[in-house]
Parts: C-alpha cells; sequence; structure tokens
C-alpha cells in the first residue's frame, strides 16, 4: 500500500434543484440495469501502483455481484513514478481528497476502497472489505428506465433523511491495459468500472423525491458505454454518505 499527505480537494458545485434534459438522442435499446444494491464501492487505484492489482481483482468480483455496484477511480498523483495512468484524472484524486477531509484523516492512499460514502479500507484487503460489506445499506431506491435514447430516473421521496446530490458517473465496464512502464512493468491488468467523468444533475428532496431525464448521447464521454446514478449527502461542500444508486451498462 503506497500513501501521500493529504491536500484539500476542490468543493462540489450544485446545480439546480429540478433538472429535465430534452435534447434529442438517438434510440438506445435497454441494457443491463442494477437497482437496489445494498452497497456503492468506489476504488481510488493506479495503474503505477504496484499494491492494485489485486484491489483491481477485486472490484472485478465486487461487481460482478447484484447487490454491489462498483466504480473504479484512477488518480493521477502516482504519475510521475515512470507510467502515466491512461485512465487517471485529477478529479478522480480531488473526490478521493474530498473524502479525506470530511473524515479528517491524514493522507490518501491506493488502493483505497470506499463503501457507500461511509468508511474507506485497503482495497487489497478481502477481509477488511468483505467487513465493511457485512452490515451495508442504502436507504433510497433509484429506479432507471432508458426509453428512446433517454435516461429516466426515478427517485422517491423517503422522510427522515437529510437532502442529497443526484451525480452522474460515466464509466468503461472494462478495459485490458499493457503497462510499459514504472512498478507495473511488463503486466497485462484488466480494469473494470472505470469511471470516466461525473456531473451533477440536481438535488433530491426527501419529502419531494426526484424524476429527471437524461439524454444518454449528450452526456456519454467517448470510450463510456455505463452509467451510474448516486444520491449522495453532503456536508459543508464535502461527501457524505451514499443513500442509493442504481447503474445502467449499455
Amino acid at each position: 500500500m503506497t500513501a501521500i499527505p493529504k491536500s484539500f480537494g476542490m468543493p462540489f458545485r450544485l446545480l439546480a434543484a429540478a433538472v429535465s434534459f430534452i435534447l434529442a438522442a438517438s434510440p438506445l435499446a435497454a441494457g443491463e440495469i442494477k437497482q437496489n444494491p445494498k452497497a456503492v464501492v468506489e476504488l481510488f487505484t493506479s495503474q503505477g501502483c504496484s499494491s492494485c492489482p489485486p484491489a483491481d481483482a477485486l472490484l472485478d468480483e465486487l461487481g460482478a455481484r447484484p447487490d454491489i455496484l462498483a466504480l473504479g477511480y484512477h488518480v493521477d498523483y502516482w504519475d510521475y513514478i515512470g507510467w502515466p495512468d491512461t485512465f487517471g484524472a485529477a478529479a478522480n484524486s480531488d473526490r478521493q481528497r474530498a473524502y479525506s477531509d470530511a473524515w479528517g484523516a491524514g493522507r490518501i492512499y491506493t488502493p483505497q476502497l470506499v463503501v457507500n460514502g461511509a468508511a474507506g479500507v485497503v482495497g487489497s484487503r478481502r477481509a477488511e472489505v468483505e467487513a465493511a460489506l457485512s452490515d451495508a445499506a442504502l436507504d433510497v431506491p433509484v429506479t432507471l428506465e432508458p426509453v428512446a435514447g433517454m435516461l429516466k430516473i426515478s427517485i422517491p421521496a423517503r422522510q427522515g433523511l437529510e437532502e442529497a446530490v443526484v451525480w452522474l458517473v460515466c464509466f468503461r465496464d472494462r478495459a485490458s491495459v499493457v503497462i510499459e512502464r514504472g512498478e507495473n512493468k511488463g503486466k497485462t491488468i484488466a480494469y473494470t468500472q472505470i469511471v470516466l467523468n461525473r456531473q451533477v444533475l440536481g438535488m433530491w428532496d426527501p419529502a419531494a423525491g426526484a424524476s429527471l431525464k437524461v439524454p444518454l448521447k449528450e452526456v456519454m464521454p467517448d470510450g463510456a458505454n455505463g452509467v451510474a446514478v448516486l444520491v449522495q449527502a453532503e456536508t459543508d461542500g464535502l461527501p457524505g454518505r451514499i443513500l442509493g444508486a442504481a447503474s445502467l451498462v449499455r
């Protein structure tokens, strides 16, 4: 496991409460939809980290489970040691730093796996991961329905919970990368659920719920074939617990 001191992440931006995109898009056939998982697991990993391949393999296993929504965030802060991660992004490093700031932690590291936005464990330690998942639960169901190029998102009201941000996370479900330099030189590593970007769709009101529409063709970047919708609380612009989630692979 490798680590660096923490630094301050960028605060998340919030957009308007009611969002309804109506841009035209080509027809979309329904793909694989994962709804009502018990946990969202977010792995912060790097192709330049020798400790990460076991965690990457474990993320693949977790993502195959019907009750787990898995996402892989490739960070960029190890690029300097000889191999720039082909999926690395400063935004992913910022998200990890934001979790660190929210928890008052003193560092960030790879591989770190965050469960439901509430707890971070070493992503390669299976026993720790399974322990964190043992009593995991999400309080808010999220329903996805692809219709004529649009993705309809329905999130019911749930009295007694805090207001939360609705995020759209676009990902690539699988890629194999030949590592030519750095700590993993000579290895060919399979990666799954690779996050390519994130964007705020709006706010979820626990008293009223939320109903949104997104044109998938317009919001998915090149290389992405999946989207996840996360309903996540925030405190002072820092990420809190994830309340609900669902995903679609085209």
